[in-house]
């Protein structure tokens, strides 16, 4: 496991890991498995920053250091994939146009909304999550990344080649149910019960997210991997500072 944890830290964020090959495409597939642990990671620093910021600064300052600190750490890769999925998405054009739009490196304006608009919800939200926020912001990316496996596991890939399909093809059965148990233990162990309601919230959402990109674009691709890891992030923070305001947790 920890091989596999090196493995996906250096594909999903910036961080050092040193003595480790050139990334192989067989070694990524199998690192999957990894991909809720790492996002435990990447939450731990966010928390940490969260943390030292709002001790030095306040809450509403901390919040904003979180945020920004987390989109530093992956180096905008998930952010990346909401703007260009929202602007091909919300291009009501042909499948073939859509595909061809989500490769553009330009953000259009959709993808300026998303991108905008799922960065000020994060914000808001960890300020809504309180003296708790620590714990959300472990979790979020932990079930965000464990939301990428149920993509790639799941809903068939856009293109016929590419890295989208090769991980769809080879990962396995018992990769999907193990990254599922190292998020939910995370989760539980946060947010106690309650990991229940969030899995559930957050389960929901992908799929019916899911299904209208399939349906709209014949398949998932890594941008739409990156969309369904922010919007199931965001729906962590949501639900958790819903809970605080009501005095629930």
């Amino acid at each position: 496991m920890i091989k596999h944890l090196a493995e996906a830290l250096r594909f999903l964020t910036i961080l050092p890991v040193p003595g480790k090959p050139a990334m192989s495409e067989q070694a990524l597939v199998r690192s999957m498995v990894a991909f809720p642990l790492a996002g435990t990671l990447i939450g731990g620093l966010v928390a940490a920053t969260w943390f030292g910021a709002t001790w030095l600064w306040g809450a509403t300052t901390g919040s904003l250091c979180a945020i920004l600190t987390w989109g530093a750490i992956t180096s905008g890769l998930h952010l990346d994939g909401i703007a260009d999925s929202a602007d091909a998405l919300f291009s009501w054009r042909s499948r073939e146009r859509k595909l061809e739009i989500m490769k553009d490196s330009r953000i259009g304006t959709m993808g300026a909304i998303a991108l905008i608009s799922i960065l000020l919800l994060k914000w808001l939200f960890v300020l809504g999550c309180g003296d708790l926020a620590w714990r959300a912001l472990i979790v979020a990316p932990t079930l965000g990344r464990w939301v990428d496996i149920i993509g790639i596991f799941w809903f068939p890939p856009a293109a016929e080649g590419g890295l989208g399909r090769t991980f769809h093809d080879h990962t396995r059965r018992s990769d999907f149910w193990w990254a599922t148990i190292c998020a939910g233990l995370v989760a539980a162990g946060l947010l106690w019960w309650w990991a229940g309601l969030i899995f559930g919230v957050v389960i929901v959402a992908t799929i019916i997210i899911a299904r209208w990109m399939v349906r709209s674009l014949g398949g998932l691709t890594g941008d739409t991997y990156g969309a369904l890891c922010e919007i199931a992030e965001t729906l962590v923070l949501a639900v958790v500072a819903a809970l605080v305001k009501h005095h629930v947790l």
